[in-house]
């Protein structure tokens, strides 16, 4: 190009003409003048590059744009500066410019601004669907179609006769952060966007195109990779402790104790079970990720001020079973802090599950949604956090120091003894529910409680709040609040909680019909009024929402006490592991504080790409027609449409629509109204909604035998077979190809309860433990389950990790007994080492400390809670998981079903911690509490040898005393446990720990495997024998 040549530009309505660039305007400027400038398209910093020169996008007008808007913009827009219009050049870092179906696919990097000396500019219409010029034609000439009511204006248009100007406007500049540039920005944002929406509304009948602007165009979340200087020394060390692992193993192997052969043998096949273990729980973390949300860019693009809002509904789910040991009050601060939510009130529902059809529920509810007419708009006045009154009250601190207005503090103690009111008319519930009448309850109206039976009962709902007039005292309108208990009847299965949260899911579509479901438990309050906004950055984004079944959650808790003794907080699973999978397919479901895409959970297959769509060779018409509705997975495969209009004889189509509806019965259940809501991907009520005929509805789906001969537990909403449903929900949803992103904001979107009694706390990891194996014993299995290359490899081997890791407890119990036995009877796993085995020895403890040290560097956990992690990982595996074991196996070979034990969520009052001492007995603790008398015993029974037999025995003892201190340390949290407050072990503890230790040593002494059967003697055995 000539160094006088103008590109110029136009706009029709503004008979405009401007000047777009001069080549003289599209010189590079120096690095220094670039450095600190910020990113003209999403507002970060530009960055770097890696050899510490500032990141320069484009080599010609070196506008400032960042390395990801960058890639985004190679990727999926056109692939040229928004400024100069010039393409990008391919950095070395980069895969280049997307070659996408515009364009011949070559990608010049030599020739690609090489343009025709001089330029045409006319007037005419334009041809193309977008309006820009392909990447096959940029070498060519191409006329530039100026929008200037048909004036033909000459190349050779000197630069001192235009200026940046507009032609018909003496107000306003083209160039750098004017009207005009901003414009061409909104065009160029625009592409991607509509080329992802081609992607999904391509074959659609209007074609309508929606017009976005530059700040609607931005991504409203994106990832942030982990540092490579955190990241590569981690995936190196792993790969050297592999090596290290495999010499350490042949050398173990080829090895042999010949004098303890036992033991030695034992020992080798723990060793090789623990190496497998760490690979399936290591190498799911080898590319992990971390993510940022933009709030601000969701609101500007769906929910602008003084517009309605674009928002999309969400239904809330809250479950509950027993008041009793669920208290009311936790649940009721649940349902405040929902109903205070930041989000638009008609776009919350919040449904509460009782599925012990208990009426303390159902009044402690009535309560909580009378004082919610002057909770909620008090939150929302001041934005206060939590919105949880009871935790927002507790806060230690004076926060309302720095509020200036007089009439916050006035405010805040009048709403202080509202609640205090509210909490003693919840406990005169409770305290009036510990007698119940022989006779049942009755209602205010004297009729009897239909939930006095709760194993047969019928199904009930109640609308508190919401569109049917419930106001706050402000008269504004309130979130729905609706209780739900389902019917159950002996005769029927009910599934547990898998089976409640399936009635939500048809009861919600029948009422409210939000796009997105969240789940908490009752005792997951909303720590952050923002959660929901959050969830949808990622959910209604038009690309990566069509791909994900749900967004997690990180579980954080209260009342934890300041060292987390039994590692309640799971921050080592929260914070890496689910981390490590977000690189890769997505976290699990942990059941609680996840949003779930009702598509996903109806069964249907995520939205496929065009890229999934490429035809491999010949295709027919009908194929093309297949692949359309495969591509949008929310079209049935089989429909009504698909009948032609010279196939339609008498009585086929008549056939066809009857045999449609009838498959939809048997995957849905038989309900139009649920079944017209499924379609409606959006959300939505289908019109007309008549109250009285959707409640009638909302009852029917939630009846005991809607369930029988669908899909219902089976393929679609949450799947049966397990107490821990949860998992087996992700699973069946991954293996469908969904993916699932995981959310962690500053402030943590959801606080709840975790047991810290450690009888309670064993309960809950056998029950987690439980539902694991009875997942390995079932065809969802996912060592042979869904090989149908949706499910990603390292996601495979994390739910195989998932289901297996019970089994860990075998060789890990007989691990920890190893030192005792190798103290009492002077024997070792390991014959003398030499300095090649020791070597051996110190780099795999070097290399576990290294691992263990680099994941805490980029992850950010502590060592303390890595620590905690380690030594329950021990207690829990000697304990509950041996016993889930065999109880999974009993239940799936002999059909002896398990107990579902709800987690005590109630505390006693005046001592936060009083539940950390208290001791409940069960028979979890009968063997972590023997393997720890046993290696008491046997280290006092060492030492006691060595002191006697002299210097030469202390080398030999030095290895097993280490041995056996390694599994002591491990359990000095459940000692701390046994001891409680007063440091006296409870009686029963030490009597079956010495009744089974003594069993063990005279079995030991009875057998003496260690003694030689055979005597070679020459003569009859004498004095001296």
């Amino acid at each position: 190009m000539e160094a006088n040549a103008i590109m110029m530009d136009g706009s029709y309505k503004g008979n405009e003409l401007v000047r777009l660039h001069h080549d003289s305007d599209m010189q590079a400027k120096p690095l220094k003048e670039l450095n600190g400038q910020i990113c003209q398209v999403c507002g970060d910093s530009v960055g770097q590059e890696a050899n510490g020169d500032v990141f320069v996008a484009c080599s010609k007008c070196a506008l400032p744009v960042c390395r990801p808007c960058y890639e985004y913009e190679c990727k999926d827009g056109y692939g040229c500066c928004p400024q100069c219009k010039t393409r990008y050049k391919r950095h070395k870092w980069s895969s280049g410019v997307d070659e996408n179906a515009e364009g011949d696919g070559i990608d010049d990097l030599e020739n690609e601004f090489n343009y025709t000396q001089g330029l045409c500019l006319t007037w005419h219409q334009c041809d193309r669907e977008d309006g820009d010029l392909s990447s096959s034609s940029r070498n060519e000439f191409q006329p530039i179609h100026l929008l200037t009511h048909e004036r033909h204006v000459s190349s050779e248009t000197d630069s001192g006769t235009l200026d940046s100007q507009s032609m018909g406007s003496s107000s306003g500049s083209f160039g750098f952060g004017s009207a005009d540039w901003k414009e061409k920005v909104d065009d160029w944002k625009f592409k991607p966007e509509k080329n992802s929406m081609q992607s999904v509304s391509r074959y659609s009948e209007s074609g309508e195109e929606l017009q976005m602007t530059d700040v609607d165009r931005r991504p409203m979340s994106r990832v942030v990779p982990i540092s490579s200087n955190h990241l590569t020394p981690y995936r190196l060390v792993i790969i050297i402790r592999l090596i290290i692992l495999g010499f350490f193993l042949q050398y173990r192997c080829t090895h042999p104790v010949k004098d303890a052969y036992p033991l030695w043998l034992i020992s080798v096949i723990c060793e090789v079970w623990f190496a497998l273990s760490w690979l399936l729980d290591q190498f799911p973390k080898w590319s992990p990720v971390n993510r940022k949300t933009y709030i601000d860019r969701l609101t500007m693009r769906y929910d602008r001020i003084g517009e309605p809002s674009q928002l999309a509904p969400i239904d809330v789910f809250v479950s509950t079973v027993d008041p009793l040991k669920e208290p009311p009050i936790i649940t009721a601060n649940t349902v405040l802090s929902i109903l205070s939510v930041d989000y638009p009130v008609d776009k919350v529902s919040c449904y509460v599950s009782d599925d012990g059809s208990s009426m303390l529920t159902f009044e402690s509810i009535s309560e909580t949604a009378e004082f919610a007419r002057i909770w909620v708009p008090f939150c929302k006045k001041h934005d206060i956090e939590p919105r949880a009154p009871e935790f927002y009250f507790n806060q230690k601190m004076l926060f309302y120091k720095e509020m200036t207005k007089p009439s916050f503090v006035k405010e805040y103690r009048a709403m202080k003894r509202e609640y205090e009111e509210f909490k003693v008319r919840i406990n005169a519930l409770v305290a009036k529910a510990q007698n119940a009448p022989e006779a049942g309850w009755k209602m205010h109206d004297g009729n009897p409680w239909p939930g006095n039976n709760h194993r047969d009962h019928p199904g009930m709902i109640q609308v508190f709040l919401g569109h049917t007039g419930g106001v706050d005292i402000n008269g504004n309108e309130l979130p729905r609040l609706v209780y739900v208990s389902r019917e159950k009847r002996p005769a029927f299965p009910h599934h547990k909680k898998a089976g409640a949260m399936n009635a939500l899911v048809r009861v919600s579509a029948v009422l409210t019909n939000g796009a997105f479901l969240l789940n908490v438990d009752c005792d997951h309050y909303f720590n952050n009024s923002k959660c929901l906004k959050e969830a949808m950055c990622f959910m209604m984004d038009p690309v990566l929402g069509k791909k994900i079944c749900f967004v997690q959650f990180p579980q954080r808790f209260d009342g934890i006490d300041l060292h987390d003794r039994y590692a309640n907080r799971n921050i080592v699973f929260f914070d890496i592991n689910l981390k490590g999978l977000d690189g890769i397919q997505g976290p699990v479901y942990v059941g609680t504080g996840s949003c779930f895409n009702r598509q996903a959970l109806y069964g249907y297959d995520p939205v496929l790409t065009e890229e999934d769509l490429e035809p491999c060779g010949y295709q027919n018409q009908d194929d093309n027609r297949m692949a359309i509705q495969l591509r949008d997975s929310t079209v049935p495969i089989f429909s009504s449409e698909d009948v032609y209009e010279d196939d339609i004889i008498e009585g086929y189509v008549d056939e066809t629509s009857h045999m449609y509806e009838k498959n939809l019965e048997k995957r849905f259940g038989q309900s139009s109204v649920f079944i017209e809501a499924t379609f409606m991907e959006q959300g939505g009520i289908p019109p007309p909604a008549d109250p009285a005929i959707l409640l009638k509805e909302a009852i029917h789906v939630i009846s005991c035998g809607y369930e029988e001969k669908t899909q219902w537990g089976k393929e679609i909403g949450w799947i049966y077979g397990s107490v821990t449903e949860d998992i087996l929900t992700g699973f069946k949803m991954h293996s469908r190809g969904w993916i699932s992103t995981y959310c962690m904001p500053t402030r943590p979107a959801f606080k709840g309860s975790a047991p810290i009694n450690l009888s309670d706390r064993l309960n809950q990891v056998l029950r987690w433990a439980l539902g694991s194996i009875e997942i390995l014993l079932s065809r969802h299995c996912p060592i042979w389950y869904g090989y149908d290359g949706k499910l990603k490899l390292l996601q495979r081997l994390a739910y195989i990790n998932t289901i297996i890791y019970p089994i860990t407890s075998i060789p890990l119990i007989a691990y920890c007994i190893l030192p005792a036995i190798c103290l009492l009877t002077g024997k070792f796993i390991v014959p003398e080492i030499s300095n090649y085995a020791s070597t051996w020895f110190i780099l795999l403890f070097v290399s576990i400390f290294a691992t263990g040290i680099l994941e805490l560097r980029w992850s950010g956990v502590s060592i303390e809670d890595w620590w905690r992690n380690e030594q329950f990982w021990v207690i829990g595996g000697t304990s509950a998981h041996l016993f889930a074991v065999f109880q999974g196996i009993m239940k799936v070979v002999a059909g002896i079903n398990t107990n579902f034990t709800v987690t005590s969520k109630a505390s006693e009052e005046g001592d936060d911690f009083v539940e950390l001492y208290m001791f409940k007995w069960t028979s979890l603790l009968i063997l972590p509490t023997t393997i720890l008398v046993m290696n008491l015993v046997g280290i006092v029974t060492g030492i006691s040898f060595a002191v006697t037999s002299g210097y030469p025995s202390w080398g030999p003892l030095f290895g097993k005393l280490l041995f056996a201190t390694w599994v002591i340390l491990h359990l000095y949290p459940f000692l701390k446990g046994l001891m409680g407050r007063k440091g006296r072990m409870p009686t029963m503890v030490i009597v079956w720990s010495i009744l089974i230790s003594s069993i063990f040593s005279l079995l030991w002494v009875r057998i003496d495997p260690f003694s030689s059967k055979l005597m070679n003697t020459k003569g009859p055995c004498g004095v001296d024998c």
